[in-house]
């Protein structure tokens, strides 16, 4: 039997806000000197918190764990190490989503390695199942976030499964149910079918 997932779908201007929010928290209590995203998903929340803090320095880090919509390997995986030196630097780490926090802690681990002076971070959402709880997070869901910057992905991975049209068009369904614009879901569609 299929597992009944529900669906978030934040907006771009929702994204910024909290990101401004975020911020604003962050810049309280820590005086950012890097911020490292975690490709592919933390790329685009790091880069506008760079920008909001005013962090002098930007890098990334690539962390793989997804395989599908919910569905992981067995262990996260670092595919590129860090891009920059955090040796005695305050650093932020940033992603998208603490889901199980795996990919957040392997990351986190590696920066620690590399001499970060100290390593805080930060996601948009924090599942409560989560391994490891960011220092900085502003919703909690159970959902399965579709970001825009994961829009055509999430809806290729519904195409790709072998469950039948009626359940494919029933999860589309439910992602435009949840705030995905209807004309945006037909228009990634029938670029992809």
């Amino acid at each position: 039997m299929a597992v009944d997932i529900q669906y978030a779908v934040p907006t771009w201007n929702q994204i910024y806000d909290m990101l401004l929010s975020q911020a604003e928290k962050i810049r309280a209590i820590y005086q950012v000197e890097v911020v490292v995203g975690i490709a592919r998903g933390g790329l685009v929340p790091a880069r506008v918190l760079a920008d909001l803090l005013d962090a002098p320095n930007f890098a990334t880090i690539q962390v793989e764990f997804y395989v599908d919509i919910a569905k992981t390997t067995a262990e996260p995986t670092l595919k590129q190490p860090l891009s920059t030196f955090v040796n005695d630097k305050k650093t932020l780490l940033v992603d998208d989503i603490a889901d199980h926090g795996a990919s957040l802690q392997l990351a986190k681990n590696h920066l620690q390695t590399q001499g970060a002076a100290e390593v805080k971070t930060a996601t948009l959402y924090l599942k409560p199942h989560s391994a490891l709880q960011p220092d900085f997070y502003e919703k909690q869901t159970q959902s399965w976030v579709v970001f825009p910057w994961d829009t055509k992905e999430t809806l290729r991975k519904i195409l790709q499964r072998k469950t039948g049209k009626r359940q494919t068009n029933g999860e589309i369904a439910k992602i435009v149910k949840a705030g995905l614009p209807k004309q945006l879901a037909n228009k990634l569609l029938e670029e992809m079918r």
